[in-house]
C-alpha cells in the first residue's frame, strides 16, 4: 500500500471511529457499508471532476472505472 493510500485508509479509520462514538447504540446501525460507499462516492467524484476540468475520460482513468460507470454515477449524483 503506498503511503497515500494509507493516509487515506487512516483518515477514514478515525473518521468512523468518531462517527461510532456519536452513535448511543452501535447495534442499532445498520447498512453501514453502503452508508459510507454513498457519502464518499459523491465528494470524491466531486473532486476528481474539478482536478480533471471535467474530462470524463481522465476523470475514469483516476478513478478506475470505465467511462460509461462514471456517466452513470455522474447521473445518479446528479453531477452531469
Amino acid at each position: 500500500m503506498s503511503k497515500k493510500s494509507n493516509n487515506l485508509a487512516k483518515c477514514t479509520k478515525k473518521l468512523l471511529k468518531d462517527y461510532f462514538k456519536l452513535v448511543h447504540d452501535p447495534y442499532q446501525v445498520t447498512d453501514i457499508y453502503n452508508t459510507v460507499i454513498v457519502q464518499v462516492e459523491k465528494p470524491m467524484l466531486e473532486v476528481v471532476m474539478k482536478k480533471t476540468k471535467n474530462n470524463k475520460s481522465k476523470a475514469a482513468q483516476i478513478l478506475g472505472i470505465n467511462r460509461n460507470t462514471l456517466h452513470k454515477k455522474l447521473r445518479q449524483h446528479n453531477l452531469d
